[in-house]
Parts: structure tokens; sequence; C-alpha cells
């Protein structure tokens, strides 16, 4: 009985070994990966800005390798799972130690607390994400911050400070809001555009093109300044959708037709 359970777990072991993994999309899992890694070593060596551009580059790699599976039908568990792991990296830690090596050390115990607030909010928002993935119906939004987002916004702060010889000591008591701003964001219940619906492979008109070309030479002029600026719109932008509804809900009273009284 123990031989044939052995050789049954045998089989399985070898069936997983000969299916493999597929490549391409894994291959950009894993340059995000190393880009949150790098972020990680620069914030150590003390060189910021490296640390802030490895970061949003590791955003970039994370937008692809998904977007890539999917055109190229490559989905896997794995490869969810192995992207997921990567984001804890590159979204969750690099951010959290690079802020902190940055500014945050400054502040003694809250320092190292606040980055831990955000670490452990970008591991809850992940884990909500994977648990709720086949349950979310409108595809269109976020249920929270998403972690990339929140991860460049942090990397954006540090660039800007940089950018203007600002000393990280002397910005601590604000890198710790953003921090804290970014970490409760990704576990709040607020809706996030997440553009999802935007199909690569369908024709568009020509302004869409100039647009897109129009915005690679505003980012080019001051990329520091410009990335941080969208994704601080991005950030506050899902507050903005639930002050809207809000305000959409209470309606004033009187608005309300009244009434006819009676003859």
């Amino acid at each position: 009985m123990l031989e044939i359970d052995h050789r049954k777990t045998h089989m399985t072991r070898r069936r997983m070994r000969d299916r493999g993994i597929y490549l391409l999309p894994n291959l950009f899992t894993t340059g995000a990966l190393f880009a949150g890694f790098y972020a990680v070593v620069q914030a150590m060596n003390g060189r910021f800005e490296h640390a802030a551009v490895a970061i949003l580059i590791a955003m970039v790699l994370d937008g692809l390798d998904g977007r890539v599976a999917r055109m190229t039908h490559t989905q896997s568990a794995f490869g969810a799972e192995y992207d997921s792991l990567s984001d804890m990296v590159s979204f969750g830690v690099a951010p959290a130690l690079v802020i902190y090596e940055f500014s945050l050390q400054g502040l003694g115990k809250f320092g190292w607390i606040a980055a831990f607030v955000y670490c452990a909010s970008a591991a809850l928002r992940l884990a909500r994400f994977n648990t709720q993935l086949d349950s979310v119906t409108d595809k269109r939004f976020f249920q929270g911050l998403p972690s990339p987002a929140a991860a460049a916004l942090i990397a954006g702060f540090v660039w800007v400070m940089v950018e203007y010889d600002v000393v990280g000591h002397d910005v601590r008591w604000l890198a710790a809001v953003v921090a804290l701003f970014a970490g409760l964001s990704m576990v709040s219940n607020f809706r996030f555009y997440s553009g999802k619906e935007i199909n690569l492979r369908k024709s568009v008109p020509f302004f869409v093109i100039l647009l897109i070309v129009l915005a690679f030479v505003l980012v080019s002029t001051s990329p520091p300044e410009v990335l941080f600026g969208v994704f601080v719109l991005y950030g506050l932008s899902g507050y903005g959708d639930a002050l809207r509804k809000l305000l959409r809900r209470k309606k004033p009273a009187d608005t309300a037709p009244l009434p006819d009284k009676q003859k």
C-alpha cells in the first residue's frame, strides 16, 4: 500500500515537472522582481534616485506580464502565484524600505511603524485581491488603491525630493503622511479606475495616438514632477469618487416635487 502511494506521488510530481511553465509572461514577472530587489539594494547604498526609478520600472513590467499572458494565452496558476509574490517584494517591501532609508528613520519608532503599516497594507491588499478575483463583478474598478500605484506614489515622492536636493530628514513628517496615505488607501473600500476594459488590439481614432505622443513629451520634460503628480491625482481619485457619490446621495430634500394638496 505504501509502495502504491509512493508511486502515485512520484508520478504526480513527474507530470508537474514535465508540464513546465510559460517563459514569456514569467520573464516579465522576474524582471519586476529584480527591479524591486534592485531598489532595496540601491536604497541601502544611499542611491535613492536609482531606487525610485527601479520601482517605477517594476510597475511597468508588472503591468505587462498579465497582458502578455492574456494575449498569448499563457495564463497559469503558477504565473498568478509568482506574480503575487513578486508584487509583495516590488510594491510592498521595496517602497517601505526605500522611504524608511530616505526619510522615516529620522522619526525613530514612529518611522518604522509608518513603514510597516505601508508594508502590511500591501500584503493585505494583495491577499484581498487574490481572494476576491473571481467574485468581482465590475472589472472597471479596483477596490482599494492598487499596490503598484501606491509604490509609484512613494517612489515619485522620493524622486522629487532627490531632484530638488531636499534632505530626507527635513521632510520626514511629510514622508510619513505619504506612506500612511498610500498604505491605508490600499486597504480602503474606495474605487479606483482599473483600465481593464481598454483593448490594445482594437483600432482607435488618430487623436488617441496624438494624445499618447503628447503624454510622452510631457513626461520627458520633467519625469519626477509629472509622474508624481499623475499618481497623486490617481491616489485622490478614489476619494473624489466617494465624495461625489456621497453628495449625490445627500441631495436637498426641497428639490423633490411637493405632493398636491387636497381640495
